[in-house]
């Protein structure tokens, strides 16, 4: 059984890619090992995706060479 994480206590920090506007924000936290938690920054009471680390680093892996978004998994 998977647990959900308890996230009151997670630091957040904002995507490098978010080029520091109001808009358009992801925040990720880096104090959960196996999993990166991933919030809308516009909605920090809100839900959060929970990312294994091995698909998130796919994930940025795809973005950093400029994949198309869809292709990569």
């Amino acid at each position: 059984m998977t647990r959900t994480p308890d996230l009151s206590t997670a630091v957040w920090r904002k995507s490098s890619y978010s080029e520091g506007g109001a808009n358009d924000c992801l925040e990720v936290s880096d104090d959960y090992p196996g999993i990166v938690p991933v919030r809308d920054s516009k909605r920090p009471d809100g839900s959060a995706l929970i990312f294994s680390a091995s698909s998130w680093s796919a994930f940025m892996a795809g973005v950093e060479r400029g994949a198309d978004v869809d292709a990569v998994g």
